[in-house]
C-alpha cells in the first residue's frame, strides 16, 4: 500500500564558525562558550529551551558536545529542525524551527468505521504537537484496523492543511475497499472428522450471503491463529494427544474478494490415560489422597480438559489445607506402542498462608460491611479457597452485583495473603409489571416496587401495589439480613389484599394482616426460617349465591363465606448445595415448609409443602433441571379446610393451565375449589439458541406433570355416602410441554411461555401463552 506524509524535515546541523588562522588545531575544534542566545522560538519560551540544552555559559564545547545537544533538543519532539552553532566571540547560537500545533483531527472516506472508534485509536489530539513519526504510527494503527475487520486492502493517506500562527490540520484519507470474506475453508488430512464438524469448531466461517449479522466471515490473521488453537482443543478432547496443525494457508483470489483458507491436519493416533501420579515435595499434603481427587483414571479417553481441571482440583485442595501459592506443573510420557500417555502432577507447595488484609473494590454504593460481612475469611484466618470460593457464592447470591471476583495476591510476608474482592454493581431497585394472556382472554396486570439493597445496607424494602382482574393489593415488606450485628434474618410484612377469583371461582377473598419473621443458617448449606402471621380473612360471595337453589354454589364455597381470625405460626427448612446461586449448573437444592393455625383465631389446619430442584450440566449451555413439589394441607379440631388456605394450581406453577386451572371444580357453577393436595413434577432443559451470548435470550425446552385435588369428604360426598355428580376430584395427572423463552432486554427481563397440553380433564382451563416483564431502576 502506498503512504504518503509531509516532507522529512531537514537535518539538524552543528555549526561551529572558523577561528583565526594563527589558533593551534586543538583550540579550533573547542570553544569556550560565552552566551547562549535561542532564535526561532515562536510558541516555546526561551527559559523551556534552555532547560533542555546540556550545555551552560562558561563550558567548553566541541563539535561532539554539540551533536549531543542536537539530539537532546531533537527527542524533545517539540522542533522539527535544531541548528547549533558559535560565534566567533563565542556565543552559542541556537536556530529551531518549531513543530507545528494540531488544530483538529479530520477522517475522510470511513464508513465501515465509526469515527469515534478511529479517534480512540489513533494518539493525534487536537493542541497536542504534530510529528512524522507520530502521524506514521497512527496510519498503522488505523491499517491494522480496517485489516481486523476483513479489509484486508484498506489504504491510508495522511494529509497536512497548512494553517496561519505554525498550526495545522491533520487529514486521513481513508480507501477502505471491499470488504475481504472468506470463500471456502479446506481441511487436508482429517479423517476422524467431517470438514463441517471441524469448521463448527472455528470462529471464523465461510462468507454465505444470507448471513447478515456475522462478523467472523472475514479474513484475520489473528482469529486464524485462535482457530488453530481451537481446533487443537477440539482434537486432544477426544483423545488425539499428538494432534498438530501443519500449516494454515490464506490464498487470496483473483479479484481480492474472498479468501480461500486451506489447513493441513495430522490427527495421529487416539490415546488414552496411562499411568497417572502425584509427586508433592512435602509430606503435609498427602499425594495418595491428592490422587484420589484427580477426575482421570487409567485406561480413560486422553482429554485435555481433564487435565486442567485436575489441576483446578489440586489447587483447590491445597488452597483448602492452607497453601495458598502453589505450582502445579504436570509431565507427560507419550507411549505410542500402547497409544497410551503417563501423566505426572508435579506439587511444589509453598508455606502455610494467612490472610493479611481483605481489599473491597468497586463498590460505589454498597458499604464495605455488607459486603465483608459475607466473607467466610477474616484478617489473620488462615488460608482456605473452599471458604474463598463460598464467599464468592455468598456475594452472587446477594443479587447485588452484576460480577464478583476474587484472587488472592501476595502480602507483605512470604506468608502474607491479601485478598481482593472485585464488584460490579448492578441496579437492585426492581419496577416489575407482570401480564398475561390465557385461551379465555384473561388479562392480569401487576406492578411492584422492590429494593433489595436499601441505602447500601443491604436492607430489602418491597412496597407493592397491584391491580388486575385476579388480585388488588398494597403490601409493604422490610427485611434486615444481620438483625442485631448477628447472623439472622429478621422483617415484618403489613399487607391488605383482595382476589377477585369471579373468573375462576365465584368469591372475592379479602385479606388484612401483618407478620414477623426470623431466619438463621445452621451451616454453610442449611436455612432455618420461622414466621408468625396474625391476618383477617373474609370470603365475599354474590346475593343469594348460596341461597340452595340449583344454580345457587356449592357447600365446598359457601361453608367459607364470612370473616375469619387466622392465626398462625411456621417455620421452613432449607437446604441449598448448588454449584452457582445464579446459574447452576450441578447440585441440588431443596425446602420444607409447615404452617400451624390455630393459636388462637378460628381457623384450625395444619399445612405442609416440600419441593426439591436437581441440576446437571451437560454443557455450559445444556443443562437439564429436574424439579418436584408437593403439599398437604389438613383441618384438625373438626374443622374443614378452608378455600382460601387450599392449594390452587396453574399458570406459574403449571404451564399450560390458566390460575386455578387444574383441580376439583364444581360442574354446575365451574368454580375452581382447590384440593388439599397436590404434586407437580418439572424437567427442564436449558439448550443453546444460536444466537450471540450478549443478546442475553435464553431458551429452555420443558414438561410439567402433576395433580391437585383430596377435598374434604363432606365436600365430595353425598349425605348418604355416595360420590356427589356435582363436585369433581378425580386425582389425574395432567401433563404440558413448551418452550420458555427467557431474554434480558434493555428494559428488563421478559420471559415467553408458549405450551401444549398433553394431557387434560374436559373441565379444566388451558392457556397456551403467558409473558411477562419486569424493568430495572
Amino acid at each position: 500500500m502506498a503512504q504518503t506524509a509531509p516532507a522529512a524535515a531537514p537535518t539538524p546541523t552543528v555549526v561551529v564558525q572558523d577561528a583565526p588562522q594563527a589558533a593551534p588545531a586543538a583550540e579550533q575544534q573547542r570553544v569556550v562558550v560565552n552566551r547562549i542566545l535561542v532564535r526561532g522560538n515562536q510558541r516555546i519560551d526561551q527559559t523551556t529551551v534552555l532547560s533542555y540544552l546540556p550545555i551552560q555559559p562558561g563550558d567548553t564545547v566541541d563539535a561532539a558536545v554539540l551533536d549531543v545537544a542536537v539530539r537532546t533538543l531533537t527527542r524533545t519532539q517539540l522542533f522539527a529542525d535544531v541548528q547549533l552553532g558559535v560565534q566567533p566571540n563565542g556565543d552559542l547560537v541556537v536556530e529551531i524551527v518549531e513543530n507545528p500545533i494540531i488544530n483538529q483531527v479530520v477522517f475522510e472516506g470511513n464508513g465501515a468505521i465509526g469515527e469515534d472508534k478511529l479517534r480512540e485509536e489513533v494518539t493525534l489530539r487536537p493542541r497536542g504537537i504534530y510529528t512524522r513519526a507520530r502521524v506514521q504510527e497512527d496510519v498503522g494503527k488505523i491499517v491494522e484496523l480496517y485489516r481486523l475487520s476483513g479489509r484486508i486492502s484498506a489504504t491510508v493517506t495522511p494529509k497536512l492543511v497548512q494553517l496561519e500562527q505554525n498550526r495545522v490540520d491533520v487529514v486521513f484519507e481513508i480507501n477502505e475497499g471491499p470488504e475481504t470474506g472468506v470463500r471456502t475453508i479446506t481441511f487436508l488430512g482429517n479423517s476422524a472428522f467431517s470438514d463441517g464438524d471441524l469448521q463448527e469448531v472455528m470462529v471464523t466461517k465461510r462468507s454465505q450471503w444470507w448471513q447478515f449479522f456475522n462478523s467472523n466471515d472475514n479474513y484475520d490473521p489473528n482469529r486464524l491463529d485462535y482457530d488453530r488453537e481451537q481446533l487443537r482443543k477440539f482434537y486432544t478432547n477426544r483423545g488425539y494427544y499428538d494432534f498438530r496443525v501443519l500449516s494454515a494457508i490464506a490464498e487470496l483470489s483473483p479479484d481480492d474478494s474472498a479468501f480461500g483458507i486451506t489447513i493441513t491436519l495430522d490427527e495421529g493416533d487416539r490415546y488414552n490415560f496411562g499411568k497417572v501420579d502425584v509427586v508433592t515435595e512435602n509430606d503435609r499434603l498427602n499425594p495418595e489422597f491428592l490422587k484420589l481427587l484427580l477426575p482421570i483414571r487409567t485406561g480413560q479417553l486422553y482429554e485435555s480438559d481433564k487435565i486442567e481441571s485436575a489441576v483446578d482440583a489440586l489447587t483447590f485442595a491445597a488452597g483448602s489445607a492452607g497453601y495458598a501459592f502453589v505450582e502445579i506443573e504436570p509431565s507427560y510420557q507419550a507411549n505410542p506402542e500402547t497409544d497410551t500417555v503417563d501423566v505426572t502432577f508435579n506439587v511444589k507447595e509453598g508455606q502455610r498462608v494467612y490472610v493479611d488484609r481483605i481489599n473491597v473494590i468497586g463498590n460505589t454504593r454498597t458499604l464495605d460491611n455488607v459486603i465483608r460481612r459475607e466473607m467466610m475469611l477474616t484478617e489473620g484466618d488462615a488460608f482456605n479457597r473452599t471458604l474463598l470460593e463460598r464467599s464468592r457464592n455468598n456475594l452472587r447470591a446477594l443479587g447485588f452485583f452484576k460480577d464478583v471476583t476474587v484472587e488472592e495476591a501476595r502480602g507483605s510476608a512470604p506468608d502474607r495473603s491479601v485478598v481482593n474482592v472485585t464488584v460490579t454493581e448492578q441496579p437492585t431497585g426492581e419496577l416489575s409489571v407482570g401480564a398475561g394472556f390465557s385461551s379465555v382472554d384473561s388479562f392480569v396486570v401487576n406492578l411492584g416496587v422492590t429494593e433489595r439493597n436499601f441505602r447500601g445496607r443491604g436492607q430489602n424494602v418491597v412496597a407493592r401495589v397491584e391491580w388486575g382482574s385476579l388480585r388488588q393489593q398494597i403490601d409493604f415488606r422490610f427485611t434486615e439480613p444481620k438483625f442485631l450485628g448477628r447472623d439472622l434474618r429478621a422483617g415484618f410484612d403489613a399487607f391488605h389484599s383482595r382476589y377477585d377469583l369471579s373468573e375462576y371461582s365465584s368469591y372475592d377473598y379479602r385479606s388484612t394482616g401483618g407478620g414477623v419473621r426470623l431466619s438463621y443458617p445452621l451451616n454453610a448449606y442449611t436455612l432455618l426460617s420461622t414466621r408468625y402471621f396474625l391476618k383477617s380473612d373474609e370470603i365475599i360471595v354474590p346475593t343469594n349465591f348460596c341461597n340452595g337453589v340449583a344454580a345457587g354454589g356449592s357447600n365446598a364455597l359457601c361453608d367459607q363465606v364470612g370473616s375469619f381470625l387466622n392465626s398462625s405460626a411456621g417455620y421452613t427448612l432449607l437446604v441449598d448445595r448448588r454449584n452457582d446461586p445464579v446459574r447452576p449448573t450441578r447440585g441440588w437444592t431443596g425446602s420444607l415448609r409447615q404452617d400451624f393455625a390455630g393459636i388462637g383465631g378460628d381457623v384450625n389446619y395444619v399445612k405442609t409443602e416440600a419441593d426439591v430442584s436437581a441440576y446437571w450440566g451437560i454443557t455450559p449451555n445444556w443443562v437439564v433441571t429436574a424439579a418436584a413439589s408437593t403439599g398437604y394441607v389438613s383441618g384438625w379440631g373438626g374443622d374443614p379446610v378452608r378455600i382460601n388456605d387450599r392449594f390452587f394450581k396453574g399458570g406459574n406453577s403449571f404451564r399450560g393451565f390458566e390460575t386455578a386451572g387444574i383441580g376439583p371444580r364444581d360442574l354446575a357453577t365451574t368454580d375452581a375449589l382447590g384440593g388439599n393436595f397436590y404434586v407437580i413434577g418439572t424437567l427442564e432443559l436449558t439448550v443453546p439458541n444460536g444466537l450471540p451470548e450478549e443478546y442475553g435470550i435464553r431458551t429452555s425446552l420443558f414438561t410439567d406433570v402433576g395433580t391437585v385435588g383430596a377435598l374434604d369428604d363432606r365436600y365430595t360426598l353425598n349425605p348418604d355416602g355416595t360420590p356427589s355428580t356435582r363436585i369433581v376430584d378425580d386425582l389425574e395427572l395432567r401433563a404440558s410441554a413448551g418452550v420458555s423463552i427467557h431474554w434480558r432486554s434493555p428494559m428488563g427481563p421478559i420471559r415467553f411461555d408458549l405450551s401444549k397440553i398433553l394431557g387434560s380433564e374436559d373441565y379444566d382451563k388451558t392457556e397456551t401463552f403467558r409473558f411477562s416483564t419486569s424493568t430495572q431502576f
